[in-house]
């Protein structure tokens, strides 16, 4: 559990009158009544000491949450950051809300535990391009056609950095890392492409070290009804020699590499009439293309949105309770399953 805040240590009480009988609630939700508070940045740390190697890219992907949440003022105690395994699975450490560091590539069906146990959480998933798109890839996918009302944020530097530099699946081919005895064979994946074929209703890409634009995109993100998908090319100056900050800074070339697509006013990534199918696939095959552009041309920004029905306002249309209480604080329908074990035994 991330966090020594008395906001976290109060989830132990919680759980111990959950035992006792005393409260149903995991989650300590404020009184109807109590005024609403101002949170300062410093709210939203830890005093966990950060161990990501200097310079790493991580920390400006971990500045940049938690100055949205501070932007976005959402409690502390709403908030739910669910990792899985990897250098960015230690993101939960330091940010002072509810967390849980998961399994490897098991971040996504957590988090979708979490949401669905109780809706009114800001649920954040987070994890490496080797835990998400790797051994999580599954997940990734069918994530993304639930559409529950979350954001996933994956921070891509093309290693399996804390195992030290084995090729992860966005590695491009021809390219070869420290560990690498030869170049890499194997064509990397496009996890935007995934993405728009797996149904996510919100998409983009940023870069870890240019914080402001980051904190736009993740501020977008969160407030966007549906699930949101935001990848990060993350710098790993340690084990990755390839894709360094003077890279994509395009020092070899006397230009950045990277292609800002708000910049561009005929970009237009979002669609106006989703029952529009000829709007839709125009938009999501643009957003495609681009996803597309590589070497001295990579774009970052929103590259699609679209409002859909959620997972969440679809479960409640059948469960009509949920649309005034979260599950958590339903009561459990009582019924004795003796007879089902004992027809199975």
């Amino acid at each position: 559990m991330a966090g020594r805040s008395r906001e976290t240590r109060s989830l132990r009480e919680c759980a111990r009158q959950c035992r006792s009988g005393r409260r149903r609630s995991w989650f300590p939700m404020p009184e109807t009544s109590t005024p609403a508070k101002k949170f300062s940045l410093q709210a939203y740390k830890t005093e966990v000491h950060v161990d990501w190697c200097p310079g790493c890219g991580d920390f400006g992907i971990l500045s940049s949450i938690q100055q949205a949440f501070f932007q976005l003022q959402i409690p502390p105690h709403r908030i739910a950051m669910i990792s899985g395994i990897g250098c960015s699975g230690k993101t939960p450490h330091y940010i002072d809300t509810y967390g849980l560091h998961t399994l490897h590539g098991r971040a996504l069906p957590v988090a979708t535990g979490a949401k669905l146990a109780n809706h009114e959480l800001t649920v954040v998933a987070v994890g490496g391009d080797g835990d998400g798109y790797g051994i999580g890839a599954g997940y990734f996918v069918n994530s993304g056609r639930r559409n529950l009302d979350m954001t996933y944020i994956v921070f891509n530097n093309g290693v399996y950095g804390l195992t030290k530099v084995q090729a992860s699946p966005t590695l491009g081919k021809g390219l070869q890392t420290k560990s690498m005895p030869d170049p890499s064979i194997q064509e990397g994946i496009n996890p935007l492409a995934v993405a728009l074929g797996a149904g996510y209703t919100w998409i983009g890409r940023g870069y870890a070290l240019e914080v402001k634009s980051l904190v736009s995109l993740i501020v977008q993100a969160i407030q966007h009804k549906g699930t949101s998908f935001l990848d990060v090319f993350q710098t790993c100056p340690v084990y990755n020699d390839l894709r360094t900050k003077e890279w994509y800074a395009g020092e070899d070339i006397g230009r950045t590499r990277l292609r800002r697509l708000e910049a561009d006013s005929t970009w237009d990534p979002v669609v106006r009439d989703p029952a529009n199918l000829d709007e839709v696939v125009q938009k999501k095959t643009r957003a495609l293309q681009t996803s597309y552009e590589t070497g001295d041309s990579l774009a970052v920004g929103l590259f699609y949105k679209i409002d859909l029905p959620t997972y969440d306002e679809q479960l409640a249309s059948k469960v009509p309770a949920l649309k005034e209480h979260p599950l958590i604080d339903l009561p459990l329908y009582q019924r004795d399953v003796t007879p089902l074990f004992d027809e199975l035994a």
